[in-house]
């Protein structure tokens, strides 16, 4: 009986400004924790995630509908235009793709409110990470949640979450987190470069004399190595007695170079992205492989996203979202056209369907070619012509008729000649036709 059995819920609040000062908090008691801003100075690291928003910004994210035993393009959808065009915000289609999947990567995820009035959709409003906090109840069986942006809450189904290894549905994990240590290695070792290159590829060391030295002659040493180090013109003058010791390894001795490669090597492998894609010089395998285990994952996770909330629920039976991956092969001109032409010599594609991909024209030619290349099948009536006779069949007409409509009578039906002439009496006679057999009549022979 209410209100005994009513279930009652506890409510913890996850303050973005506390998560701030923990970060603050851990930048001041560790020098070297690791945030994005320093991770996107690492090359390989920037240019992985630079890589890879790019790519995805490009592939558009189309609407369809299963209608019984096919599948129909929403092209006209108001949801598709404002995904890949104009969000009806200060971002373009391309603009918010991308920055959603730099925050997918790099943060707790992307976030974006949807605004709709019923089924009418009027805008989409992308929201930075950082100001997205949560409220969340404290069950981890029936886990709810709301969110909150600059104070003001609101229900989790009014938003776009594109997520990366989320545990709750609300919240993911960035690469940054998972490896910290990597990139810290990555740069350290650029801060040491940029404090080698400031002392003109000068070694650190210490000064070691054989007798003390008055303090003007310590003053004076210092001020000279100071120059040194700071690339003036400046060169101390070590007295007798007066010795160099080098404290530090210079970047060949400590393979400085090798290790770079290998770390950002490293890195690429974080994205499963072959390093020959960033460097240059990649294969064609190379490039499926980008494709197939980097690129493709993250447009899946986001058409799933894309389906629980930006459908209505009575649509999300009939109704989804997949990319539209042709737009990867814009930038191969042959290998774009070998697979059109693989597309319509097999019938998957029409003409006008290929030349619409290619924004040319249509010209008006609705037919699928079948196996022979002289035969012409039109889908919108089934009726097939063969140009080289010039007729038309159906491909519901029963076998037989077709038979009889190409190649007319049968041997069977067509009667011998001179059996008409027979059965009427007119015909020759079988002694007659004995003769004929023997070579003619008495009078021919004679």
């Amino acid at each position: 009986m209410w209100p005994f059995n009513k279930r009652t819920t506890t409510t913890q609040i996850e303050d973005g400004g506390i998560k701030l000062s923990d970060a603050l908090l851990q930048v001041l008691l560790d020098p070297d924790y690791m945030t994005l801003e320093k991770a996107m100075q690492i090359p390989a690291f920037s240019g992985c995630v630079n890589r890879i928003c790019e790519t995805v910004s490009i592939v558009p994210m189309m609407l369809y509908k299963r209608v019984g035993e096919s599948t129909e393009k929403m092209e006209d959808d108001p949801r598709v235009l404002l995904l890949n065009h104009d969000t009806k915000d200060t971002l373009t289609g391309s603009d918010f793709k991308r920055i959603m999947t730099f925050d997918y990567l790099t943060s707790k995820g992307g976030y974006a409110y949807v605004n709709h009035r019923g089924s009418k959709w009027l805008s989409i409003h992308y929201v930075d990470s950082s100001k997205v906090s949560f409220s969340e109840n404290v069950d981890p069986i029936f886990k709810d949640y709301k969110i909150a942006v600059n104070g003001r809450t609101y229900e989790g189904y009014r938003f776009i979450k594109f997520l990366r290894r989320s545990r709750n549905g609300y919240k993911g994990v960035s690469i940054v987190d998972e490896n910290k240590v990597l990139l810290g290695v990555e740069y350290n070792s650029l801060l040491f470069e940029n404090n080698l290159v400031k002392r003109g590829g000068n070694k650190r060391g210490y000064l070691q004399s054989d007798h003390k030295l008055t303090q003007p002659a310590v003053d004076t040493l210092k001020a000279a190595f100071n120059k040194m180090y700071a690339g003036d013109d400046g060169v101390p003058v070590l007295n007798d007695g007066v010795k160099f010791q080098e404290a530090s390894q210079s970047s060949v001795e400590m393979q400085l170079n090798e290790n770079k490669k290998q770390n950002g090597t490293e890195t690429c492998k974080i994205f499963c992205i072959p390093p020959a894609v960033l460097a240059g010089g990649a294969t064609d395998k190379d490039w499926t492989a980008f494709i197939q285990y980097c690129i493709y994952p993250i447009l899946a996770a986001f058409a799933e996203s894309l389906n629980r909330d930006f459908l209505l629920e009575k649509e999300k039976s009939t109704y989804f979202w997949a990319p539209d991956l042709t737009e990867l092969t814009k930038g191969d001109i042959r290998n774009r056209f070998e697979a059109y032409a693989t597309a319509y010599k097999n019938g998957f594609m029409q003409l006008d369907e290929i030349r619409a991909k290619e924004n040319l024209p249509a010209t008006n030619f609705p037919y699928l070619k079948l196996g022979l290349q002289d035969v012409l099948y039109d889908p919108e009536t089934q009726g097939v012509y063969t140009p080289n006779t010039n007729k038309w069949g159906s491909m519901n007409q029963n076998i037989n008729e077709i038979q009889v409509e190409e190649t007319g009578p049968s041997a069977e039906e067509t009667p011998p000649q001179g059996a008409e002439q027979k059965q009427n009496g007119n015909g020759p006679s079988a002694d007659t036709s004995e003769d004929v057999q023997r070579g003619g009549t008495d009078e021919d022979n004679a």
